[in-house]
């Protein structure tokens, strides 16, 4: 044997045990956490299942709640969206849309449906955020409060929300976004149990594409006719009804959806509101929230809740929901990065030294060795070092375990709320469980790759998401209308949370 080869067998040799051994480690994690997302899903079953003695939407104990809407380039659904959201059943709500610099017909579509007119009054705070052109309250619906001003991105329109509102909560929601009717009511449900200490809590994002959706409310559900929508409602499945339940359980929840989250107003204030430096904004400001209420010594808690439901329109290419991927994992790179100082530290408690270590070792790190893995295995073959064994264990812990806690997301859709009743659908769900490893999950690796390396070159920037739209009474499909679109959040499968 020469030298070289000698290199090369050692090489794959140790690479393959390391292979092995980190996915053992992640895989066994993992599966932790959906074991636990099953007892915290049966609790919240259980409470679901109580029907209060008086009317909730009826009732004066619930805090106010703003529902701050982003919008650029949003003409497609925005009408919709708030039209949506005027319907929810909810005592004391004010809905706050920002028109962020669009360049569409997204102010003009307000206007008109909405018949708006210009606020006079002085605007009472200096809001942190590009330059405001105009407050507007529409005649019709005097709870609808629009902001026209200067682009500046999403974290920035969100500031102008949170600064502009007098409500106790606000919510922050994406214009792309329809939400169940009784979303609202079900979301603020730890604001009421433990007022001086819930500080935020996030509900469940279902995939929309192919669902009927009627005068702003999600009629029929339907699992999207073509793979690769299909693939991500298995995907949102699973980081939703495992791995945030899961984190839920061991009050270590680090992920609350940019697309349906509430927020205490003045914690968010305190803290400066959203960064303007990070493109996964909604990761951000909750592992921001972590690090100020411990280091402020306040007693605090973060929620998931499954039941309340909003639905979003999911990319129906490869080459969007590539994009879309990619931002993701460049912003996970980024908040990880920018909260360095909170790893491995006790003060933190689980959050530092159990949930962010293991989500930096499963979802940062992971595809990028598991993607090496794929590099391994022939070159191990190309020189006579492919081992049965290794082969085996690598096939396993990729593909067999995750066959196994996608088909664990399913289970506990079907033995929970159950959205999707037809028996082909959860089949389905089902095949997808299996299909996404063949293929998909290493399109998934590349795309991990690409954003790495987009991560060091700086790229900030967010790409197209192209949409159809939400019709009236017809099913809806990704498609083809303009607008860079909001994501479901940094969780819903794939880089940044294909497992949690």
């Amino acid at each position: 044997m020469t030298t070289v080869e000698g290199v090369v067998t050692s090489l794959v040799i140790g690479s393959g045990i390391f292979i092995v051994a980190y996915y053992a480690v992640i895989n066994l994690g993992y599966l932790l956490i959906h074991v636990l997302a099953l007892f915290e899903l049966r609790d919240n079953v259980r409470e679901a299942e109580w029907q209060p003695p008086f009317r909730p939407f009826d009732s004066p104990f619930y805090p106010g709640v703003a529902m701050v809407v982003p919008a650029y380039n949003e003409a497609a659904t925005i009408v919709e969206s708030v039209r949506s959201m005027l319907t929810l059943n909810y005592p004391d709500q004010e809905i706050v849309v920002v028109n962020d610099g669009s360049t569409d017909a997204t102010m003009d579509r307000l206007r008109n449906a909405f018949d708006l007119e210009p606020v006079e009054a002085e605007l009472p705070y200096d809001v942190p955020s590009e330059p405001i052109r105009g407050v507007y309250r529409s005649t019709r619906y005097e709870d609808l409060l629009v902001v026209d001003k200067e682009n500046g991105g999403k974290s920035d329109a969100l500031n102008a929300g949170v600064w502009l509102t007098d409500q106790e909560l606000f919510c922050a929601v994406d214009s792309d976004t329809i939400i169940d009717r009784n979303a609202l009511l079900q979301i603020v449900r730890p604001f009421l149990e433990e007022p001086d200490k819930a500080v935020a809590s996030g509900g469940t994002i279902r995939v929309a594409n192919n669902c009927v959706v009627e005068d702003g409310e999600v009629q029929e559900v339907n699992l999207p006719k073509t793979g690769i929508p299909g693939l991500q409602v298995m995907e949102y499945l699973r980081a939703f009804y495992s791995g945030r339940l899961g984190l839920n359980r061991l009050k270590g929840l680090i992920l609350i959806s940019g697309a349906f989250g509430v927020f205490r107003t003045d914690r968010v204030r305190e803290i400066g509101g959203y960064r303007h430096d990070t493109i996964t904004e909604d990761f951000d400001i909750v592992v921001r929230l972590h690090q100020y209420l411990v280091d402020e010594d306040i007693e605090y808690t973060m929620d998931f809740l499954p039941e309340p439901v909003a639905w979003t329109e999911v990319p129906g290419d490869l080459k969007t929901l590539g994009r879309q991927r990619r931002r993701w994992y460049r912003g996970m790179l980024e908040t990880v990065v920018a909260n360095r100082n909170m790893f491995l530290r006790r003060k933190y408690g689980r959050v530092g030294t159990l949930i962010l270590p293991f989500f930096v070792m499963a979802e940062a790190i992971g595809p990028l060795i598991e993607g090496f893995g794929y590099i391994l295995l022939p070159l191990a073959w190309y020189f006579g070092l492919l081992n049965i064994e290794f082969f085996l264990a690598f096939l396993f812990l990729t593909v067999g375990v995750g066959v196994f806690l996608s088909w664990f997301g399913v289970f506990s859709e079907v033995w929970s709320f159950n959205r999707y009743e037809r028996p082909r659908d959860v089949v389905r769900l089902l095949w997808y469980g299996i299909l996404e490893n063949f293929g998909y999950r290493q399109w998934k690796t590349i795309v991990a790759w690409h954003g790495l390396v987009e991560y060091l070159r700086g790229e900030k920037s967010w790409g197209a998401m192209e949409r159809r739209g939400f019709g009236g009474g017809d099913a809806l499909d990704a498609g083809t209308s303009g607008g860079t679109g909001a994501t479901a959040g940094m969780a819903a499968g794939s880089a940044a949370a294909a497992g949690a």
